[in-house]
């Protein structure tokens, strides 16, 4: 059993406007949804969202994806990094039977459903306590983090965030080499968004 954690307390501040809220089409799907939708299509659990507190309107969007989508709120977006989200993330999902966590970050809007199964399968499979999406020879996301590495994420220095984990355990991480562009597609900034979806923002 592997949740799926969304990253999505950030300020956005590249990108001037909250980007979980932002659509990935002309019918208005978010990028959260598509996202959440990617996640347990390709097999995880369920897909837990991190946002900040205060973020009212991504509480409300995530309350009405219905089930298997939950808002989880990072009461320290403020202070603690990324490696907070993570550490929200995992406090949230870690429960009997679960054997690790998927994580991505809300800027890589379109990760695939292929992706996800794809890692999830090697990561059953494979053994190894970290699997990580690439494309192109690029280190990307999706990233699972096993249950092995749980306690090295708990007691990262805030500083390094989770790379300090991907580090202490660089000898054993898959790499799985995959067909997805949405593995590497940051869309950060305005002028990302225009370019990944062909419009402006």
């Amino acid at each position: 059993m592997i949740p799926g954690v969304i990253l999505a307390a950030g300020r956005s501040t590249r990108m001037g406007r909250p980007k979980a809220l932002l659509p990935v089409d002309s019918a208005g799907v978010t990028f959260v949804e598509q996202l959440a939708r990617a996640l347990l299509a390709g097999g995880t659990a369920d897909a837990l969202v991190i946002g900040r507190p205060d973020d009212q309107a991504l509480v409300d969007h995530v309350e009405r994806m219905g089930t298997g989508v939950r808002f989880v709120a990072n009461p320290r977006a403020d202070s603690g990094g990324q490696l907070s989200s993570i550490l929200a993330g995992l406090q949230a999902a870690d429960r009997p039977g679960v054997k690790g966590i998927l994580v991505v970050p809300i800027d890589l809007p379109l990760v695939s459903a292929t992706t996800v199964a794809a890692l999830l399968a090697a990561f059953g499979s494979a053994g190894m306590p970290i699997v990580r999406a690439t494309f192109g020879g690029r280190h990307g996301h999706p990233v699972i983090f096993g249950r092995g590495v749980f306690d090295g994420l708990r007691h990262a220095d805030p500083a390094a965030g989770a790379k300090a984990v991907l580090r202490a355990h660089e000898q054993s991480i898959l790499n799985v080499e995959l067909e997805d562009p949405g593995i590497v597609q940051e869309v950060d900034t305005p002028e990302e968004y225009a370019r990944v979806f062909g419009r402006p923002l």
